[in-house]
């Protein structure tokens, strides 16, 4: 036979929990146990949401001001003077003088008979004028001849020539006026 209880007392929360099934008590007592843990994690949650709007704020705020400073127009620069102006063409010109290829152009066009003196590039009529010494003025038309055959050079020409006449060797001083291609 089945057991009865009887229980003729007033209904109280102390008698609910004695007489109450043992894993609901079990489940009671680990929710009160975990309540502190959890309430520390709400707050952290919210601590941690608030910093999370915070730093969109302040992201936002940056954004605004790059969008700001790059909206802004741009200060009102002077005029460059034309005089100005031309002196850095001719500057800019000169730095993109293809010194390199002139140089290794020339001194392979150059036999040991001819000394080089000076290489004067114009970059503006993109011409070269060579001064150089020759023994003889066979070695000075050789020259001539081997620097038209380079395919860097578009028209070489024989400038002016002399007699140096207080050398003893009584050497050839000569300039050569070349134009180089724009793209060789």
């Amino acid at each position: 036979m089945r057991k009865v209880r009887i229980d003729f007392a007033p209904p109280s929360l102390g008698r609910a929990l004695f007489r109450g099934p043992r894993p609901a008590l079990m489940l009671l007592c680990a929710a009160l146990a975990l309540t502190p843990l959890l309430a520390s994690n709400i707050a952290q949650y919210r601590r941690l949401l608030r910093e999370q709007e915070a730093a969109q704020a302040q992201a936002l705020a940056v954004a605004a001001r790059a969008q700001a400073a790059t909206r802004a127009p741009a200060p009102a620069r002077a005029p460059v003077p034309p005089a100005q102006a031309d002196a850095v063409n001719a500057a800019v010109l000169q730095l993109n003088l293809p010194w390199r290829a002139l140089h290794d152009t020339v001194q392979s066009a150059t036999p040991s008979a001819i000394a080089l003196l000076a290489l004067e590039p114009d970059a503006r009529r993109r011409s070269l004028r060579i001064t150089a010494e020759a023994k003889s003025s066979d070695d000075m038309i050789g020259y001539v001849e081997q620097l038209r055959r380079q395919d860097w050079f578009d028209a070489v020409a024989l400038v002016r020539h002399e007699i140096n006449e207080q050398d003893p060797n009584r050497p050839i001083r000569f300039q050569i006026d070349a134009a180089w291609r724009a793209a060789p």
